[in-house]
């Protein structure tokens, strides 16, 4: 209670001038805290009422320059940043934030010179802020202004110690200045203040090849590899050199040893082995690549890069199924690569891998790349192949519309695949329509010309036209056994069993393992000629296999043909 009354004795002997400004100082800093709390709430527009109100009340204050001048960065005001920012600086010389945030007002005005200035008077005032030395080397970078940016750096490094940030910039200026003695001694400083660092060993490597010093480069790399034996990376620099002198036995011996460490990065090896593999083929080189390829398989199968090297190699080799399985896992381990699917899908559709399998391949390529008409084209394909009508249709359709006749041949691809998928689901009228604008484009469309033939005489339709596009075939191709069996289907449909028969035969004859429809169909030819026992013995056949009609077992049963 008694300090009260002194309080108040002590304000009732203010002066009426006093109070003033004291209620002027208390009212100004309500109004700078109401700016910070609407700044911080991000209602920028309140904060600056706020902040120019308390400044009518207290413009002596530097913390509300500076909010203002940190305002009208954000706005990109910087005339009005910086005359806010200098009153600040005014008030408050010893500020360090002050003086910063002028060198950045600076910054944003492109001029680099004032803004180094102000670092340097921010520095020179006190010794603590040498933080900033690396700041004000950039500048003088950006300036080209070589001497005093190494001058900065030599005081960062006093600062900070031999780091290589700082090395690597003075290196780039020596170079710069053609000074090739002060960048080296830069790199062997490097390396004595982090010994055993292959990482500077090899930077100061790259410096002496590229200059000319390939012999200093070699003679640094040996004298690394006696004192510290297991660093892989300088084995491949060894490597490098080495082959660089033609002396190829001594390369591949440090190749060799670099690829057995585990500690070698996969990507490093894939680079190297997938350079192997553009040199000419020979013995010698095939024999390299297979002892590199052992520790690649052993350590790195879960690198994509190098499944991806070991892939390109076996294809090399003719190999395909196990270049298939190296692509295969890469793709699964990055979906992300769309030259691998490129490559791959197609190499699975020639080699006939399971129709499911290239499917998962080609989802997992239209869901990476979904704007490739081919992936959608390959995905549509296997899901025919798979009987999968419904989702082939889907897909099909989406390659044409991206594809938008880019690509007329794959346009073309499309709609042959998709004639077949739309006769599997009954839309008949609208397959043999596409059949017939792909043939106006294609008129010796070999896919086209044999299924639209068959299923023409599926349906007993236009069977001369079925018969002239299953002849233009067997012609062209006289031993292809899925023609024959086309064009002795067409002839059946005739009522031309004889001309029929021979062409059936030579079917069978060709074909290694002949479907239970190709045995279906002769049993059915024999039977309308009148050879019954035989027609017995084939229906029989096709029974055991699959891809035969619903009416087999009706024939087989009661010895007569059903269609």
């Amino acid at each position: 209670m008694g300090t009260s009354q002194e309080d108040a004795f002590a304000q009732n002997k203010m002066s009426r001038k006093e109070r003033k400004a004291k209620e002027k100082e208390q009212m100004a800093s309500r109004l700078f805290i109401e700016g910070q709390k609407n700044l911080m709430l991000e209602d920028y527009e309140k904060a600056y009422f706020y902040f120019i109100k308390a400044l009518e009340y207290d413009e002596e204050e530097s913390a509300i320059h500076f909010k203002l001048s940190q305002m009208m960065v954000r706005a990109k005001q910087y005339d009005k940043a910086l005359s806010y920012g200098k009153r600040a600086l005014e008030l408050d010389p010893d500020n360090k934030y002050y003086h910063l945030q002028i060198a950045e007002i600076y910054n944003n005005q492109n001029k680099t010179l004032e803004a180094a200035g102000v670092l340097e008077n921010l520095m020179a005032k006190d010794g603590n802020n040498r933080q900033y030395i690396l700041d004000l080397a950039s500048m003088y970078l950006k300036l080209q202004d070589f001497d005093k940016a190494l001058e900065a750096l030599n005081k960062a490094e006093e600062y900070f110690g031999v780091v290589e940030q700082l090395t690597a910039q003075k290196q780039r200026i020596y170079l710069k200045e053609n000074n090739l003695e002060m960048a080296i001694k830069e790199g062997e400083k490097l390396i004595e203040a982090h010994p055993g660092n292959s990482r500077f060993v090899l930077s100061l490597v790259d410096v002496l090849f590229n200059n000319n010093k390939a012999n200093q480069a070699m003679e640094l790399v040996l004298n690394t590899l006696t004192a510290y034996p297991n660093q892989p990376d300088v084995k491949m620099a060894a490597y490098k050199l080495y082959k660089e002198r033609s002396e190829f036995e001594q390369a591949n011996k440090y190749l060799k040893e670099a690829f057995s460490n585990p500690d070698l990065e996969g990507d490093v090896k894939a680079e190297a082995f997938s350079a192997l593999l553009t040199q000419i083929q020979n013995s010698a080189r095939d024999q390299l690549l297979d002892s590199l390829s052992k520790p690649m398989e052993a350590f790195h199968l879960n690198n994509p890069n190098t499944l991806i090297a070991l892939g390109d190699w076996k294809l090399q080799l003719k190999d395909y199924s196990e270049a298939i399985d190296f692509y295969t896992s890469a793709a699964k381990i990055d979906p992300t690569n769309e030259k691998l699917f490129q490559q791959l899908i197609p190499l699975m559709f020639e080699n006939q891998v399971p129709f499911d399998e290239i499917a998962e391949m080609a989802t997992m390529a239209t869901e990476n790349f979904h704007e490739t008409p081919e992936f959608w084209f390959y995905l549509g394909t296997a899901q025919s192949a798979n009987k999968e009508n419904e989702a082939a249709k889907k897909s099909l359709e989406e390659s044409l519309k991206l594809n938008n006749n880019t690509n007329p041949q794959l346009t073309l691809m499309a709609n042959s695949q998709l004639g077949d998928v739309l006769f599997g689901l009954e839309e008949k009228d609208r397959a043999f329509e596409i059949y017939d604008e792909v043939l106006a484009q294609n008129a010796n469309n070999e896919h086209i010309l044999n299924n639209y033939a068959y299923f023409l005489s599926l349906e007993k339709k236009d069977l001369e036209k079925a018969y002239n596009m299953s002849l233009k075939l067997v012609k062209k191709f006289p031993n292809n056994a899925t023609y024959l069996d086309t064009h002795a289907w067409v002839l059946f449909q005739q009522n031309k069993f004889e001309e029929a028969r021979p062409f059936m035969e030579k079917a069978l004859e060709i074909e290694t393992e002949p479907s239970g429809v190709m045995f279906e169909h002769y049993g059915d030819i024999m039977f309308k000629i009148g050879e019954k026992k035989v027609a017995m013995d084939y229906w029989k056949k096709a029974m055991a296999l699959e891809d035969t009609s619903e009416f087999l077992t009706l024939k087989i049963k009661n010895k007569t043909y059903y269609e």
